[in-house]
């Protein structure tokens, strides 16, 4: 039995062949509010990088300091979001709504700020807090509304969904720059209406009580021995979360995802090697990324299928296996055929990864501490990513562009071998 089966508990009844099949409406809703988000916070993604150096004169060093910063910040908060959502049980739904209220006023919170540093720096504080926060919550309710046979399905839905998002915010924005003469405020103003809707929909689609696994509550009314009752009052939770992130299977996912990590230079180098090779217009720069994203987002729920049906570890390390092919298609002389197909090689690599990451993870972890286990391995997969790519920039400056890419190659290609030896093939007896 591979892993992807291991969150049935021993006592919960099988499930008939019909069911799981379909997507539960938990997803789906989940889905439309991450679309609605993406759609507001792409909008300002889009803008934002000519608001500031353009708009407000800051050169790109200052902003690259401040989205580096905050960036990596967001990697840490999301540990904060995980221990808060499984405190109490059910929480999730509270927790993530919270990270995305966050994100929606900070876009206010850029409208306000004009020109001044310190109030754009706490609007982009407050969007990479809600960020952080909501993330865990959010992939913890999609692994405990769905079934374990189906959650490769179930994430893949969920970041095809999350991806429509993304692609549609850029479009979103130029249409109000267009509309309104280039004015940055209309587009701040409808990001934040857009968000507000995104939370909205997550209040009034997703049950309060999504986060709370099925028979949950059963055991504490069930007659037990008063010597059992005692001790499961207070401590109990926290206990529990500590055995599941001490599981020596789920340490070796998270060892290999930081390990896979730690080899992955970061898209935007990718995409500026493409766009040297190439010598495209700096216009043309930001049709790079939607390539990749729309491939991610026919690939997504098929690629989901199949980790449902094959098992999540083989999926995952193909996925890394199409990363290292654009690696290596990237150092093939540059024209357009090999730029797409670095592009396609980039969707595959997203689709098959990172959904199915939490796919694999999720049924590892018990109920009570899905989230914030969540949150660990999506802690030390972005701080990993920080230093790839932070090592990457260190060898493109001292050895150049191609020698530094095929270090990452060879870095890649390694951590691939040793992320298929650590990654667990089975259930644990």
């Amino acid at each position: 039995m591979y892993l992807a089966t291991t969150g049935r508990r021993p006592d919960a009844p099988l499930r008939p062949s019909g069911v799981g099949r379909r997507v539960p409406g938990t997803v789906i809703a989940l889905g439309a509010v991450s679309l609605v988000t993406d759609v507001s916070s792409e909008m300002v993604t889009a803008v934002l990088p000519l608001y500031l150096v353009l708009g407000l004169g800051l050169s790109p060093l200052q902003f690259g300091f401040l989205d580096g910063l905050f960036n990596g910040a967001t990697a840490l908060v999301r540990l904060l979001g995980g221990r808060l959502a499984d405190r109490g049980g059910g929480r999730h739904r509270t927790v993530a709504g919270v990270g995305y209220l966050l994100s929606a006023l900070s876009r206010l919170g850029l409208l306000l700020a004009g020109g001044a540093a310190g109030g754009i720096a706490a609007a982009l504080a407050a969007d990479r807090l809600g960020k952080g926060v909501r993330t865990a919550p959010r992939d913890a309710l999609i692994s405990l509304s769905a079934p374990p046979e189906a959650l490769g399905r179930a994430f893949g839905v969920h970041r095809a969904m999350d991806t429509t998002g993304a692609l549609l915010g850029p479009l979103v924005a130029f249409a109000v720059l267009w509309a309104t003469a280039d004015a940055y405020d209309a587009v701040f103003v409808v990001s934040f209406a857009i968000g507000l809707l995104g939370v909205l929909v997550l209040m009034l689609y997703v049950p309060a009580g999504a986060g709370i696994p099925a028979g949950a509550a059963a055991p504490a009314v069930a007659p037990r021995p008063a010597v059992a009752r005692k001790p499961a009052v207070g401590p109990r939770p926290a206990r529990e979360r500590t055995r599941a992130l001490a599981d020596p299977v789920f340490r070796r996912v998270v060892t290999a995802a930081a390990l896979l990590g730690a080899a992955t230079i970061g898209d935007s180098f990718l995409y500026l090697l493409l766009q040297r090779g190439l010598d495209l217009p700096p216009l043309l720069f930001p049709l790079l990324p939607l390539g990749a994203a729309a491939c991610y987002l026919v690939l997504a729920v098929p690629a989901g299928r199949i980790a449902d049906r094959t098992g999540r570890r083989t999926p995952f390390l193909c996925g890394h296996g199409a990363l290292l092919a654009a690696y290596l298609t990237l150092l093939a002389p540059p024209v357009w055929p090999t730029a797409v197909l670095t592009l396609v090689l980039l969707g595959v690599f997203y689709a098959a990864t990172d959904g199915v990451l939490m796919a694999l993870a999720g049924p590892v972890l018990p109920a009570e501490g899905r989230a914030g286990g969540l949150a660990v391995l999506q802690t030390g997969q972005a701080l990993a990513r920080l230093v790839g790519a932070a090592g990457f920039g260190a060898a493109w400056t001292w050895w150049g562009p191609r020698p530094a890419l095929l270090a990452a190659a060879l870095a890649l290609a390694a951590a691939l071998a040793a992320a298929g030896r650590i990654l667990p093939t089975r259930e644990a007896s």
